[in-house]
C-alpha cells in the first residue's frame, strides 16, 4: 500500500485547542510525523512589557487555564528576587498549598481525560467527581475555581482560617482514599493496562536528547523535579518521594500521574499539619519600580518545569519577559512517540503529554526575500494586526467578528 500522508488538525475533534500534526501512514501505521504550531499565538510576552509589574499579575496568571497558579508563582518569586525581598513563611507555605492543589485538580483532569480516550468513561466520571472536591477546596482557598489571584508579589493575598485548615484536611483525606483505588485501576486494571501499554514509546535516552520535561520523563525512568532539583517556596522542608516508572509509555504516565496524587496529599497535610504564624505578604508600594537586573525563576507545574527569564530597567515596566512552558518541549517528544504506532493510537498519545497549546505557541517574522528573522517592536506588531483587519474585513465580517 502506498503511503498517504493524513493530517490531524488543526481543528479537530481530539484538540481542544489548534495545532496541527502531519502523520505520515503505511496503511495504519505511523511511519513519520511532523507538526506545526503556532495557530493560538496571543502576543503575551510583548503584552507583559507594556504592563506594569502589577498589571502583569493578572495577565500572566492566564497563560494557561490549568497551571495558572504555576505561572503566577513562577512570575512572582522572579520579580521578589530582583527586589532583593523574602516573603514571609506562612506565605511561601500557601503558595506551596495553593500549587499542590492545582497539581491534583490537573492531574485528576488528565486521568478522565486520559479514561475518556480510551473508552473507559467509568474513569472520566469518578475522577471529575473526585476533581470536584479539589476545586471547591480552591475556591475557599482564593475564591475562585480557575483563575485563582491568590498570588501576588511578596507572598499571597489571603490567609486561611483554622476551620478552613479542618475542612481541607479532612477533604484531603476522602481525596486520598479514593486515589487508591484509582492505583489499583492503574496497575492492575486490564482495560487500562492492555491499551495503554507499549503505546507512544519514549526510550529514557531519547527523553533525555529531546528535552522531555514532567511526567512524561519522569514515566521514562528519569528522576527529576524542580522541587527536588532546585527547591523554591518550602520545598525543601517536605518529605516526599519524586515517582518514576520506567515503562516508557502511555500507561507509565498514567501511573507516574497517580503515584504524584498521593504524594502531592501528603505534601498538602505537612503544609496544613506544620503551617507558620505570622502575616502572609509583605505590604506593595502604590508605584512597583523594580531595580535593573535579570532573573530566570523555574517551578514545577503539573505538566513539568516552567521557566520565566525577566529584564527589568528600575521602572514600573519590565523591559523583557520570556516564557517556556513544559509543552514546549513534550510536543518535541510525540513526533518520536508517534512513529510506528497505529494511527488509531494518535489522540491517546498526544494527550499523555497533557498538552497545552496556548502556553507553547510562538510566531516568528521571517523575511523570505532577505531570509532574515526579526523581532518586532509593539507598534509594529500593532500596524500589521490592523493593516491585516483591514485587508480581511470582508472575512471578518461573514465570521461575524
Amino acid at each position: 500500500m502506498a503511503r498517504q500522508a493524513i493530517p490531524i488538525g488543526p481543528q479537530h475533534p481530539a484538540l481542544k485547542e489548534p495545532e496541527c500534526w502531519q502523520l505520515t501512514v503505511d496503511g495504519e501505521v505511523v511511519v513519520d510525523a511532523d507538526v506545526r504550531i503556532g495557530y493560538n499565538h496571543r502576543g503575551v510576552e510583548k503584552a507583559a512589557e507594556k504592563r506594569t509589574y502589577i498589571q502583569n499579575l493578572f495577565l500572566i496568571e492566564r497563560i494557561c487555564g490549568i497551571c495558572s497558579f504555576a505561572h503566577m508563582s513562577c512570575y512572582a518569586q522572579g520579580i521578589e528576587e530582583l527586589l532583593g525581598w523574602q516573603i514571609p513563611k506562612r506565605g511561601e507555605y500557601l503558595r506551596m498549598l495553593c500549587l499542590e492543589f492545582e497539581r491534583i485538580h490537573s492531574h485528576l483532569l488528565w486521568l478522565g481525560v486520559a479514561g475518556h480516550e480510551i473508552g473507559f468513561d467509568t474513569l472520566l466520571h469518578y475522577t471529575w467527581r473526585d476533581r470536584e472536591l479539589i476545586q471547591d477546596m480552591l475556591e475557599e482557598l482564593s475564591g475562585n475555581r480557575v483563575n485563582y489571584g491568590y498570588n501576588i508579589i511578596g507572598g499571597v493575598r489571603r490567609d486561611i482560617t483554622e476551620a478552613m485548615k479542618q475542612s481541607f484536611l479532612r477533604r484531603i483525606d476522602q481525596l486520598e482514599e479514593r486515589t487508591k483505588y484509582y492505583k489499583e485501576v492503574a496497575l492492575n486494571e486490564t482495560t487500562l493496562h492492555m491499551r495503554a501499554s507499549r503505546v507512544g514509546v519514549l526510550p529514557k535516552e531519547i527523553a533525555k536528547e529531546v528535552g522531555g520535561l514532567g511526567p512524561t520523563l519522569r514515566a521514562s525512568g528519569i528522576a527529576t523535579d524542580v522541587r527536588k532539583d532546585d527547591p523554591y517556596a518550602s520545598y525543601e522542608e517536605m518529605e516526599f518521594d519524586l515517582c518514576t516508572y520506567d515503562s516508557c509509555d502511555v500507561f507509565g504516565r498514567a501511573v507516574v500521574r497517580v503515584l504524584e496524587l498521593i504524594e502531592s496529599y501528603k505534601i498538602c497535610r505537612q503544609i496544613l499539619e506544620n503551617l507558620p504564624p505570622g502575616p502572609v505578604n509583605m505590604e506593595l508600594p502604590p508605584r512597583l519600580k523594580v531595580p535593573p537586573g535579570e532573573t530566570v525563576s523555574r517551578v514545577e507545574a503539573p505538566r513539568g518545569e516552567d521557566i520565566h527569564y525577566y529584564k527589568s530597567n528600575g521602572t514600573e515596566y519590565p523591559e523583557r519577559c520570556k516564557f517556556r512552558a513544559p509543552t514546549y518541549n513534550n510536543i518535541m517528544a510525540t513526533l518520536i512517540m508517534l512513529r510506528g504506532q497505529y494511527l488509531a493510537d494518535v489522540p491517546l498519545i498526544v494527550a499523555a503529554i497533557d498538552p497545552c497549546f496556548s502556553c507553547t505557541d510562538r510566531v516568528t517574522i521571517i523575511d523570505k526575500n532577505e531570509q532574515t528573522v526579526n523581532r518586532w517592536s509593539w507598534n509594529e506588531l500593532r500596524a500589521y494586526s490592523a493593516k491585516w483587519a483591514f485587508n480581511n474585513k470582508d472575512l471578518l465580517k461573514a465570521r461575524g467578528l
